[in-house]
């Protein structure tokens, strides 16, 4: 059973700046290697951390929307932390996108 699910990825792009987009192009074909489906990138650009939690002081945010098996996202989650380019990772379960049905009109008397 797929779910949407929202996976924001911190990005170290340290001496890396110019390789940015082709950092977002290996994720998001990784994410569908896997067997995910991306529906939207959102590029959210470079931000300074509000406090340093390691050695670095900013990230690229990158956040993913997608469809996947809960299972998959553990794959993904143990596989990213293995990657160099990925600093911090959060996944987070979405609602369903619900069709809207056309409201009923009341019957005039």
């Amino acid at each position: 059973m797929n779910r949407r699910y929202e996976a924001l990825l911190v990005l170290n792009t340290q001496a890396k700046e110019d390789n940015v987009k082709e950092m977002i192009e290996r994720l998001e074909s990784e994410f569908e290697k896997e067997g995910a489906k991306v529906e939207q990138v959102q590029k959210m650009d470079k931000r300074h951390f509000s406090y340093e939690a390691g050695p670095l002081d900013a990230g690229y945010y990158v956040n993913f929307i997608l469809n996947a098996d809960p299972r998959l996202i553990v794959r993904l989650r143990t596989k990213f932390k293995l990657d160099p380019d990925v600093y911090r990772q959060h996944y987070q379960r979405l609602e369903e996108k619900k069709e809207k049905t056309p409201k009923k009109v009341a019957k005039s008397k």
